[in-house]
């Protein structure tokens, strides 16, 4: 079950809006990339659980990524405690990824900020020896300590510290973020009566594309999504480098 790349997000939707384009571009590059999800968003105000399970199969299948998984802790309610650590720490263990992509530290929803420092924490604990958990089958998991950890940006605004150029893949990535249709503005979704909320408008759409222009227009590039990191990245050639200004 190893992967290269383990994005996680505390809400399904989480990392098609904050890592996608950078997921698909990995798999396109031959990177094996799987995600957890924290929980199963059941507090949204639209859609279902059953719901949000078929969008994320659905996004998760546009995206190519290997596995998905849902650790079910409670949505606007789970906290950052040993036994969400231990469920988080096995998840680590088993996919076994060099890179973990995970939610910003602070931002609009306090499940994000709460998620992003939980997502920090076990991937260090993970590492450590005397700390147990077992797998399905309920054997003992060896330690395991990601390379990296990168938090992407979500509604708002941190001054990124890599930024990663997603234009090749950008519609892509769109149709994992528009496969949410019970949760974002789609065609499909007119007769839904259920109440319009702060990301169902069409301008919330638009703000994501805005963003990833803003972005890109930092490296010279159409579309780039953002990355916060606490632990320096260097490269080992300046090729690595990207700079499209004429």
């Amino acid at each position: 079950m190893k992967v290269d790349i383990l994005a996680i997000g505390v809400h399904p939707d989480d990392v098609e809006l904050g890592c996608s384009g950078t997921i698909i571009n990995e798999i396109k590059n031959g990177k094996k990339v799987g995600i957890v999800d924290l929980t199963q968003g059941e507090l949204g105000t639209r859609g279902t659980i059953d719901s949000r399970y078929e969008e994320a199969a659905n996004a998760a299948m546009i995206m190519g990524v290997q596995c998905r998984e849902n650790l079910k802790m409670r949505d606007g309610f789970f906290e950052n405690d040993e036994t969400n650590k231990l469920k988080l720490i096995a998840a680590i263990r088993k996919y076994q990824p060099d890179i973990v992509i995970g939610n910003v530290l602070h931002d609009r929803h306090p499940d994000h900020g709460r998620a992003g420092k939980m997502i920090a924490e076990c991937c260090f604990l993970a590492g450590l020896t005397k700390i147990e958990t077992k797998d399905e089958e309920g054997k003992e998991q060896a330690r395991w300590r990601p390379s990296y950890v990168l938090h992407y940006i979500q509604d708002w605004y941190h001054e990124p510290d890599l930024l990663i150029d997603i234009s090749n893949v950008f519609e892509q990535r769109m149709k994992s973020i528009e496969a949410y249709a019970t949760q974002f503005h789609s065609p499909e979704n007119k007769a839904s009566t259920d109440p319009q909320t702060y990301i169902s408008t069409p301008d919330f759409l638009d703000s994501v594309i805005a963003r990833a222009r803003m972005f890109g227009k930092r490296i010279g590039v159409k579309y780039a999504e953002g990355f916060i990191t606490e632990k320096k990245i260097g490269i080992n050639s300046l090729d690595a480098l990207i700079q499209n200004e004429t």
